[in-house]
């Protein structure tokens, strides 16, 4: 049985220049602990699924909210980088006056819910990252796709790219902006995909942290993503068979059901249990 989806739009102070409003559109279903789930660079439409996913079999809350500047919704020029995007959404759950949050975020996602990690806000209780981009490492670089036709870039971004596969003839006109746009925002926000500082100041990332990757992502291996891992201090780290660079989309119930296990509390936590 799926979950009343509620759409809501609200405006949030850009944390770096309170007098810029940003407006931000957020999906909500659900009920009980919250979980803050971000989209990567494929859009809102990416995680849309999961988040019904999650709310049902785990019983919780789940607000996943659309990037502004993403399904050519307004983004205000003020905000145009990741660390912008973490600040918007800390004061998100502060207006929502949330607490004992967890923070899920794919690729782009996951470099914003490391950067809210490192705001050390006290409404976030945990991270999970899922094949998240944004650190820099030399032997084993984020792939460059620009140039690429979309069936390589999914060829990259699967284990099975065929049921996964859009026929761009069949897109209608406000599909086709909504692609466009979601292309446009990344580029503004994350144009070389990497942060020179982020690899260096995840040691100050100390909230239990999940990582978890397809072991055939090719867009960031899972080198990359134990690199990343072994930045955080004490991060568990899990490879996904059978899964690329979207295991939200591809295998979303070994997903949750790693996140259902990672929260399950010993006896005298309250949060997403330190796994490693």
């Amino acid at each position: 049985m799926s979950t009343p989806v509620t759409t809501r739009n609200t405006v949030v102070a850009l944390a770096a220049d309170k007098s810029v409003e940003v407006p931000l559109t957020f999906q909500e279903q659900g009920r009980g602990r919250a979980f803050l789930v971000l989209h990567g660079g494929a859009g809102p439409q990416s995680v849309a699924g999961f988040a019904g996913l999650l709310a049902r079999r785990a019983g919780v809350r789940v607000i996943a909210p659309v990037h502004p500047g993403f399904a050519a919704t307004d983004r205000p020029q003020a905000l145009d980088g990741v660390p912008g995007l973490a600040g918007l959404y800390a004061a998100l759950l502060d207006e929502l006056g949330l607490d004992d949050v967890t923070v899920i975020g794919n690729s782009l996602g996951g470099w914003i819910a490391a950067e809210i990690g490192l705001l050390n806000s006290p409404r976030v209780s945990g991270i999970v990252l899922l094949d998240p981009v944004g650190i820099d490492v030399p032997d084993h670089p984020v792939t460059d796709v620009s140039g690429m036709t979309p069936d390589q870039i999914m060829a990259l971004s699967f284990h099975d790219p065929a049921p996964f596969r859009i026929d761009p003839t069949t897109l209608d006109e406000g599909q086709r902006a909504a692609a466009a746009a979601n292309r446009a925002a990344l580029q503004v926000y994350a144009g070389t995909m990497t942060d020179p500082t982020l690899r260096t100041r995840l040691r100050d990332l100390t909230l239990p942290t999940l990582v978890l990757w397809g072991e055939s992502d090719e867009i960031v291996t899972p080198a990359y993503g134990r690199a990343f891992a072994e930045a955080i201090p004490g991060a568990h780290f899990d490879v996904l068979p059978r899964t690329g660079h979207m295991p939200q989309l591809e295998t979303p119930d070994a997903v949750v059901s790693a996140i259902v296990e990672a929260a399950e509390p010993p006896p005298s936590a309250h949060s997403l249990s330190d796994r490693h």
